[in-house]
């Protein structure tokens, strides 16, 4: 198993990886420096540092099962400026029907100029060489106006709500691997 798993790149992003090893001290050291060192980017906005974002969940799931970690948390590097900008991460690996959740988190001066919109598509198309991913879902807060658009732009069917007991109610939006296909492409 790589250390790292390749970087995605898209037209202005670059997704890059988080070993297991780094993932760890990230969340209990709140120390990026392992996970950066070496790779040509920096991290001047602190991202997953300040606010550590899904690492709560996905640090013990790695520590139970380091090979679900391709699946977790990548930086998204933005090419020109090669600093992190936030990051993104699928909740687990494809459950037994193939579905994948994802989520992610752009901080404020690079919201609303299509990054979120860019690292999904790049991570969907990433998951699709997966045989075993049949389903894309996405969850987000009624209230997260921003996120909601993001996903009715890319045609995912609203399928109802959920209680999440951290984040309260969410909206439930997915799409077949299929679909997705048809209207975005596979690479």
């Amino acid at each position: 198993m790589l250390q790292h798993e390749p970087v995605i790149h898209t037209a202005r992003l670059e997704l890059h990886h988080i070993s297991a090893p780094d993932l760890i001290t990230l969340f209990e050291e709140r120390d990026d420096s392992p996970a950066i060192s070496g790779r040509g980017f920096t991290n001047p906005l602190r991202v997953l540092i300040d606010f550590q974002g899904p690492l709560a969940w996905r640090v013990p799931q790695v520590k139970a099962d380091p090979a679900c970690n391709k699946w977790f948390v990548r930086w998204i590097v933005l090419k020109d400026k090669q600093e992190i900008i936030g990051s993104t991460s699928f909740h687990g690996a494809p459950d037994s029907d193939g579905m994948v959740e994802i989520g992610l988190g752009i901080e404020s001066e690079y919201q609303n100029q299509g990054f979120a919109k860019e690292a999904l598509l790049g991570m969907w198309r990433w998951a699709l060489t997966f045989p075993e991913v049949q389903t894309f879902r996405y969850t987000v807060s009624p209230d997260n106006a921003a996120s909601i658009a993001v996903i009715n732009y890319f045609g995912f069917a609203y399928k109802g709500q959920q209680m999440d007991e951290i984040d309260g109610a969410e909206n439930i939006y997915e799409m077949r691997a299929v679909d997705f296909i048809t209207k975005w492409g596979s690479n």
